[in-house]
């Protein structure tokens, strides 16, 4: 089905919207790198939370989704699911620390944390590494779904979807800075929560399918939809579920969920009114992210296995798809052909919607990066804010041009999501400990990061390249003593355990940071713990008075606990719901609402 002249006026009424909010805060936008980037730090706590929702909720998500079900069924989500667990740490632990801060971007925290030229060199490579490799990679991902989007939904080539969407989201990026992204963000929320809820109720009740119950009885869904792995076969429940909530969620560095807080949630918390605005902000997010959201997507995925069980139903559907882009993740857009007209056009509105929020919140982050971690600091210290401007806009289309060009070379949501998280492997811990151990120097990232990349590197091209020259020699594989055969979920663990043993040994043998340095930090952020002692210690010494007020961390890892508990019982609960099992969506309510009672008392007695 193709989309209607309804379908287009609808998708042609979003692209205006867009354009028009960017151009009406272009005015404000212009007048610092502070209102371009924070947008004045004077953001509410609700607007900030749906645009973190809005923005993880990428056109590349449902794909994601739908990749992980047909495949592995409902459980293979914990690859994501397990990333509630740092996300509540960044709620009540981290949330307030990164509005204290009072920095511009997460990178420039690291001369407010470390001294010297490690630290600078350390503030230098990061925003390189991150504004332009690593957001390439994260926008390539977001626009490889837009392209199988586009091939299958549209009707139109790759390049072209990317041309339109692309030139539309820098458009408004660059001229209204993140007040724009904000403002779009929580429109486009909206329109994409009501296409994919609607978009689900009609394909489900497609005849083809029959509705919830004939769904989740048929014989190529039936075993897809178990919550949690099959605990009788290792092969299977320790990739799906034990290495994500074991080792996933604090070694991993990927985009929304930091460990510890970073990116474009770091970038909404700097931009809140007040630390209580941040926390309020990032609580949104996760309970919007992690409970309400995903089984829209999950349904349709269940369905897609029903209409195409075979990627070559898909291929025979669409036979115009470009070679190298088939793959599970296609099965989501196929489905949303299947919608009637109107229908189709808003959820094609909300689809684009999404590719642009993410695009236009990377853009503007890294653009950030490049312009105050970079160019201001290390180019021309004493560029006016009019130039600091200019150059946010060049960075912004010079980025959006790179990461674009690199989504016309991916293949798959799932091997662009494994990269990511390959990338940062090993590194997680580094980002939750250094606010609480004064031992970690620059240095020590240095060489975290250094070793995640190496190993990123053997494992992505040097060892699959050993492969192949061996298996194309006369040795056979069993006789060579290097290990070619390692899977994902073994390249993450093996990566993370060197790389976090790495950098722990070199926390003890490089030099510390200045005392002085570690002492201010301390005055600021107030980030409490016994990892200080020795710099409360030393400040003692010299007559420094160090503050006291520095809340309850026991409390607040108490609070870490019931609100995964909390999220966790709310989607659980969503998803028996669904499935009919009422009596355990309703233990599952109860524990959810028990959840959210305690956190709103302890809420009174954390400090801001």
């Amino acid at each position: 089905m193709t989309l209607s002249g309804l379908d287009w006026t609808i998708v042609g009424i979003y692209f205006l919207f867009v354009l028009t909010v960017g151009l009406l805060v272009s005015k404000n936008a212009g007048k610092s790198i502070s209102e371009f980037f924070l947008s004045g730090r004077n953001m509410p706590w609700w607007l900030l939370g749906i645009s973190m929702v809005a923005t993880t909720f990428s056109a590349d998500t449902p794909n994601l989704v739908t990749d992980l079900v047909r495949q592995s069924g409902v459980s293979g989500n914990w690859g994501w699911w397990c990333l509630l667990i740092t996300g509540m740490l960044t709620v009540f632990v981290y949330a307030k620390l990164w509005r204290r801060s009072m920095v511009l971007t997460d990178i420039e925290f690291y001369e407010l944390r470390y001294s010297g030229k490690a630290a600078a060199f350390l503030r230098g490579f990061r925003a390189l590494y991150l504004g332009l490799i690593f957001n390439v990679v994260v926008m390539g991902a977001v626009s490889l779904a837009a392209v199988k989007f586009g091939e299958i939904v549209l009707g139109w080539p790759g390049w072209l979807t990317l041309l339109i969407a692309g030139s539309i989201t820098v458009a408004y990026s660059t001229f209204g800075g993140l007040r724009a992204v904000l403002i779009t963000d929580f429109v486009q929320f909206i329109l994409a929560m009501i296409g994919a809820v609607w978009a689900c109720i009609y394909i489900i009740n497609l005849p083809e399918v029959g509705g919830v119950a004939e769904l989740i009885s048929h014989p190529n869904v039936f075993d897809k939809i178990n919550i949690f792995p099959d605990f009788s076969d290792p092969s299977i429940y320790v990739p799906v579920l034990i290495v994500p909530l074991a080792v996933q969620w604090w070694a991993s560095y990927y985009p929304g969920s930091e460990p510890g807080g970073g990116g474009y949630i770091a970038q909404r918390m700097f931009s809140a009114k007040d630390e209580k605005n941040a926390i309020g902000a990032t609580l949104v997010f996760n309970i919007a992210h992690y409970a309400l959201r995903p089984w829209p997507w999950i349904l349709i995925a269940l369905a897609s296995l029903i209409i195409y069980p075979e990627l070559s139903d898909i291929q025979r559907v669409f036979p115009t798809l470009s070679e190298g882009k088939l793959g599970h993740d296609a099965g989501y857009p196929a489905m949303l052909t299947l919608l009637p007209s109107g229908l189709l056009g808003l959820v094609a509105a909300s689809l684009i919607a999404a590719f642009m929020s993410t695009m236009s919140t990377q853009l503007n982050l890294g653009s950030s990066y490049l312009v105050n971690d970079f160019y201001q600091r290390f180019i021309n210290p004493e560029a006016s804010q009019k130039e600091l401007i200019k150059w946010a806009r060049i960075f912004t289309v010079g980025s959006a041009f790179l990461g674009l060009g690199f989504g016309l070379l991916l293949t798959d949501a799932s091997g662009a999501f494994n990269l990511l998280l390959l990338l940062g492997a090993g590194t997680g811990l580094i980002y939750i400990l250094r606010w609480f151990w004064w031992r970690i120097n620059a240095v020590t990232e240095i060489i975290a990061m250094v070793s995640s990349l190496f190993i990123a590197s053997y494992f992505s091209f040097i060892n699959p390249y050993i492969s192949r020259m061996i298996a194309g020699s006369s040795v056979a594989p069993e006789d060579v003593v290097i290990n070619h055969g390692l899977t994902d979920w073994q390249t993450l663990v093996v990566g993370s355990l060197i790389t976090t043993l790495v950098w722990i040994v070199s926390a003890y043998l490089t030099r510390p940071t200045k005392m002085e340095t570690l002492i201010s930090f301390y005055q600021k952020i107030r980030p409490g713990g016994n990892g200080w002692k020795k710099v409360i210690d030393e400040a003692k010494k010299r007559n420094i008075v160090m503050p006291t007020d520095t809340g309850n961390l026991a409390l607040e890892l108490v609070c870490v606990v019931i609100g995964f508990v909390t999220v966790y019982s709310l989607l659980f609960c969503v998803g028996n719901w669904i499935y009919g099992k009422l009596i355990l969506a309703a233990i599952l309510a109860l524990i959810a609402g028990l959840g959210m009672t305690f956190l709103m008392f302890a809420w009174r007695k954390l400090k801001f």
